[in-house]
């Protein structure tokens, strides 16, 4: 599905509205539905299952005596249970002083229900949302892939006109040499790195069960792999499939050289020519500073345009291990949560920019860049959402699941709930934080550069 020709058919604001909305309606779909379904596994009941807020486009009532709708504001969504007085799950005074008579009805309220009953239902919202993550990375990462080893040429990319001697299928056994490692051996990262930045490399390969040496071009050439939404990539119209062959009217042949470039660059705008399908083209562009994580923990500032590299062929892949695959999906969900976490902590420090906080506009204007570069990429970003919208949920702040399972957490321990008064206040300052964190990130969207 070539999703970016919508947007070059129809203009990008809507298309990017439409692929905002649209992502937004299935975690929060997602998440609702984890409240629904493991409540009514615990015996209480849903009145009302919603998507969107305000006034209902659509509904239907279920067997069971749910209502399902969709609303005109489709920027959320709630489960109202019985006994809730609104999608906060704030206590509805008169419904549970009349389900005190009847100890079945009281049971299946969400204020009259067990402990157990309620904290499950409450923590079931975020644990779909991860679930979701984590199978959609691991169905990509399935459908995708792991590199064979030993490396195997897969298929060749276009590249400008050089000596290609490669063909999908050659066994590289040696480049300029050195003999190829394991691509599971930790010096693999290292022999990648310490290739002689030439244009043009000697590859030993195995083809049709024998041996040669042919011409091939550099392994890393300045192509663009992607690009990463909001960045100068972006504003300076990059693709991927791009090919750069020359910074500032000096020929490259090696994405590193790109690299140097732009970190030496102090911000100083680039003008790079381009190669996309056979044509050359003047583009001129201004890096960026961004706040990096590191592997070893932590965050540094540096100047990016926002490409990522590939390699002058794909490796041929072989289909991971459904245990594999899932494994991948556990590590690539608990990768964006550990990083969150850590990002948030480091901009509460001052030691990165809290511009690195989006509200809902950058939110839609990167939905609406990853649907632009495909099908793929957009899923992928709705499984990392996914994990943002469990993550900031769990959040200990009152009116969001994280607030509820804190005060679930004092009942276990002291035997009995907040009052409801305390329940009113706590309730009421979490909203106001809530609603400042929203205005915030907002103000990030349109005042941060």
């Amino acid at each position: 599905m070539d999703i970016s020709a919508l947007f070059s058919a129809f203009g990008g604001t809507a298309w990017t509205l439409f692929f905002f909305v649209l992502a937004l309606s299935v975690i929060v779909a997602i998440h609702e539905y984890g409240h629904y379904i493991v409540g009514r596994w615990s015996g209480i009941q849903a009145d009302v299952f919603s998507i969107g807020f305000g006034p209902v486009l659509w509904s239907r009532m279920d067997k069971r005596g749910t209502r399902w709708q969709i609303a005109a504001l489709p920027f959320g969504g709630y489960v109202k249970f019985a006994g809730d007085a609104n999608a906060a799950s704030g206590k509805d005074e008169a419904a549970m002083e009349e389900a005190q008579a009847n100890p079945v009805a009281l049971r299946r309220t969400m204020h009259g229900a067990p402990l157990w009953a309620r904290a499950a239902t409450v923590a079931a919202g975020p644990v779909f949302n991860f679930a979701l993550s984590i199978m959609v990375f691991a169905i990509v990462g399935y459908s995708n892939g792991v590199i064979r080893d030993p490396l195997t040429v897969g298929e060749l990319q276009p590249l400008p006109a050089e000596v290609q001697e490669l063909q999908s299928g050659d066994v590289v056994l040696a480049i300029e040499g050195t003999t190829v490692p394991s691509i599971n051996d930790a010096a693999y990262g290292d022999f990648m790195s310490d290739l002689p930045q030439k244009p043009q490399l000697e590859y030993t390969i195995e083809r049709e069960g024998s041996e040669r040496v042919v011409t091939g071009p550099y392994l890393r050439p300045p192509l663009v792999s992607s690009v990463s939404p909001q960045s100068a990539a972006v504003a300076a119209d990059l693709e991927r499939g791009d090919v750069i062959t020359a910074v500032d009217g000096n020929p490259i042949f090696a994405f590193g050289q790109i690299k140097e470039a732009v970190e030496g660059s102090e911000g100083r705008s680039l003008n790079l020519t381009v190669w996309r399908d056979g044509t050359l083209s003047e583009k001129v562009l201004t890096p960026k500073r961004v706040d990096e994580p590191q592997p070893q923990g932590g965050f540094a500032t540096q100047w990016r345009i926002g490409i990522a590299s590939g390699n002058a062929f794909e490796p041929a892949t072989e289909a991971p291990g459904v245990g594999e695959a899932i494994t991948g999906g556990v590590a690539q969900t608990w990768r964006i949560i550990s990083g969150s976490v850590s990002g948030l902590g480091y901009m509460i420090t001052g030691a990165i920019s809290t511009c690195n906080l989006s509200g809902p506009i950058g939110i839609a204007q990167v939905s609406g860049t990853m649907a632009s570069q495909g099908l793929e990429s957009f899923i992928w970003f709705i499984a990392v959402l996914s994990t943002a919208v469990g993550l900031l949920n769990l959040f200990p702040i009152p009116a969001l699941d994280g607030g509820h399972l804190v005060f679930y957490a004092y009942e276990a321990v002291t035997g009995k709930p907040p009052s409801d008064g305390a329940l009113r206040v706590l309730m009421a300052v979490g909203l106001a934080l809530v609603l400042s964190l929203m205005v915030f990130a907002l103000g990030n969207d349109l005042f941060c550069p």
